[in-house]
């Protein structure tokens, strides 16, 4: 499996929810990373000082190492052949559906993709706070909409007092099961949410780049923006596969992602294996050991209101346990019904069920 895969992040939420102003604040957040925009609308759509109006089949730079493209979806695996191209170097592309689109249909598309270049980077949900009672009642779909997601976005949450804004949450998490819920205002959030910032060269990580002093807000600090935690793991001894199955498969209420590599020891000595998880969303890649690296388990999981002690102790216990915890010739299979195949439909039954 090429190490080039570019994760496909699903932007969805009714009209006027704020898809476009969080769309914007990623794009103005990029810095060094290289974002590659599918704009599944028609009509105009305001990507800071681009307009695209109806121009279905065009590609639009947008001078920041980004590139916007509006697309019907009949046109979907044609842009993501376009944007995955190895010379445009991007590094995660973000689809703003429609108000009025199946976020459900977007997922299948993905899901069914035969460009091995992508990877799906699962859905983020973005309500209107201050309109979720209304928009419920106006579009009855809004419940299996948040039964899909992997993040939700409580926008406008500066707009809403906080006990009602507390109500919202609430029914959105019931709603919205295991993924994670944040609030925002303005559409701040936390682009680390959704991909792999990228430091450019000769910057020094958390640096105040010339895009934070022109588009910094200056009450930042009056609204509530994306809290979140930030669970790291590295060992040298090897992971049982069963057990790391059994605390993926029970992965906790509000852990977004899961990213790393795993060493699964006598299970497969050849290999180790990257993890990419995004909600309910498991795929591993096995590959071959870097020449003289240290073998290690190195995993990162990002997540709101996880329990970070509680992981630790979880994965800790998927060590092996010494020379008699040996896992069985069967012990790997797990694993595999999550490796792709080089001829694997990207079958329906990817698609994170509803509950």
């Amino acid at each position: 499996m090429s190490a080039q895969q570019v994760p496909v992040v699903v932007l969805a939420g009714f009209l006027g929810a704020g898809k476009t102003t969080l769309l914007n604040h990623l794009l103005r957040s990029a810095r060094g990373t290289r974002i590659g925009v599918m704009v599944n609308d028609f009509g105009d759509i305001g990507i800071d000082a681009m307009t695209v109006a109806g121009q279905v089949g065009s590609t639009v730079s947008l001078g920041n190492g980004c590139l916007c493209c509006a697309v019907d979806a009949s046109e979907l695996d044609e842009y993501l052949e376009v944007l995955t191209r190895p010379e445009l170097r991007l590094d995660v592309i973000v689809i703003e559906a429609s108000g009025l689109a199946e976020p459900q249909e977007l997922i299948r598309m993905l899901l069914a993709s035969e460009n091995r270049r992508v990877v799906y980077g699962g859905l983020v949900e973005v309500v209107d706070a201050a309109e979720f009672a209304a928009t419920r009642e106006r579009h009855p779909e809004t419940d299996r909409h948040l039964a899909l997601a992997d993040l939700v976005v409580v926008n406008k949450a500066d707009r809403v007092p906080a006990d009602g804004l507390r109500a919202v949450r609430e029914t959105v998490a019931g709603l919205a099961g295991r993924a994670a819920v944040i609030e925002a205002a303005h559409g701040r959030i936390d682009p680390e949410l959704l991909f792999d910032r990228v430091v450019p060269e000769g910057e020094i990580t958390g640096q105040m780049s010339i895009e934070d002093v022109l588009y910094g807000d200056e009450d930042e600090h009056a609204h509530p923006h994306a809290a979140y935690d930030t669970v790291s793991l590295t060992t040298a001894v090897p992971l049982h596969p069963r057990r790391l199955m059994a605390f993926l498969d029970a992965r906790p209420e509000g852990l977004y992602r899961l990213k790393g590599f795993v060493d699964l020891g006598p299970a497969d000595p050849a290999h180790r294996y990257r993890v990419h998880a995004v909600g309910r969303f498991l795929r591993f890649y096995p590959e071959p050991w870097p020449d003289g690296e240290e073998r290690l388990s190195q995993l990162v999981l990002i997540g709101s209101g996880v329990d970070a002690a509680a992981l630790r102790k979880e994965l800790a216990g998927c060590e092996l346990d010494g020379p008699d915890d040996t896992p069985d010739e069967h012990a790997l299979w797990g694993v595999l019904r999550y490796v792709p195949q080089d001829d694997e439909p990207r079958a329906e039954d990817e698609l994170p069920p509803e509950r």
